[in-house]
């Protein structure tokens, strides 16, 4: 699979490209802003987008979904939890605290256990519930996207509206921690490092060990 990582936007969201080599296909999963770099780094892969995929609906990580879209025509793809969460006024206005543009009405709402199809490549979508009620990671072994839910050496903040605690504890345990150790985490924000392995996370995150 091919996998291209870049920090984007005023909150060095990781934004990646995951594609298929073979037929052109990719997707972009979370343009958290600098939609421009975005787009010329697909263009110069020789990729085509056939998704936009929010690992959750926070502002920063899908900013740039509506600019993505126009360019390419692509569906938004969302988990239906925080599909249904986001797009509450009264959730939009609490964010609106970020100065940040919310993401259009998505387009594709998928469940826990749901495949999106790549060209040949598949992703898995697991629901890890906490950081948003809607959070997912992506995985394609040996790659995992996991968005906010696990950093490197760190998890993301539940303090947020729809946060908790104690569901992103449960479901980084039992969903990702259960993962083979070789598997590659690929995170949301690159606080504690842009890359690290399920191992080393069960080995050296404080906040899971």
């Amino acid at each position: 699979m091919f996998i291209k990582q870049l920090t984007v936007g005023e909150m060095g969201v990781c934004c990646y490209i995951v594609g298929c080599a073979k037929t052109g296909k990719c997707a972009v999963i979370d343009p958290g802003g600098d939609e421009k770099k975005i787009l010329s780094e697909v263009e110069r892969a020789g990729l085509t987008i056939d998704y936009i995929i929010a690992t959750h609906g926070h502002p920063d990580h899908v900013c740039g979904n509506r600019r993505i879209k126009e360019a390419s025509g692509a569906p938004i793809v969302m988990h239906e939890a925080d599909a249904v969460f986001f797009s509450r006024p009264d959730v939009v206005k609490y964010f609106s605290m970020l100065g940040l543009e919310a993401s259009p009405p998505v387009d594709i709402q998928v469940l826990g256990g749901d495949v999106i199809s790549i060209g040949e490549e598949k992703l898995q979508v697991i629901h890890t519930p906490g950081h948003t009620p809607g959070g997912i990671c992506l995985y394609n072994a040996p790659d995992l996207f996991t968005g906010d839910s696990l950093f490197v050496g760190g998890l993301g903040r539940t303090d947020f509206l729809g946060g908790s605690h104690g569901e992103l504890i449960e479901a980084i345990t039992t969903q990702l921690l259960t993962l083979p150790p070789e598997t590659v985490v690929w995170p949301g924000h690159g606080y504690g490092g842009n890359r690290s392995t399920i191992a080393e996370e069960k080995r050296s995150n404080p906040y899971i060990r």
